[in-house]
């Protein structure tokens, strides 16, 4: 089976080393991912060059994020390991956009991943 995020025909920006993209599974507007261009699958073997592409890349979209949708706050996200959620094996860092009233209580952000505990 082919890797979705492998390749950058849905890529809005980039450089040589990663892209950005729109999710499809948006969880609210503006959300999107940073992938590295070569076929990965856990975050902590990406190069240096790799990790620094994404964090450059996240900082340059949420600037666009910004200007295009005024949102009231971000969460970051990426997850490693099936056990994390990963469903996609292929590293990718969820940017979303947060806006007020979204959720009732937005208290805890992404630690509500577990809030049973």
């Amino acid at each position: 089976m082919e890797c979705e995020l492998c390749g950058s025909d849905m890529a809005l920006f980039g450089d040589d080393n990663a892209f950005v993209r729109y999710d499809n599974n948006s969880l609210s507007k503006g959300h999107v991912l940073v992938v590295p261009r070569r076929h990965v699958a856990d975050f902590f073997d990406m190069t240096s060059a790799e990790k620094a592409s994404v964090l450059a890349l996240l900082d340059k979209a949420r600037s666009r994020i910004s200007e295009q949708h005024a949102p009231d706050g971000y969460n970051i996200g990426v997850n490693v390991g099936k056990a994390a959620g990963q469903s996609r094996m292929h590293v990718h860092v969820h940017l979303i956009p947060r806006y007020a009233g979204d959720v009732a209580d937005p208290s805890g952000g992404i630690r509500c991943v577990l809030r049973q505990r």
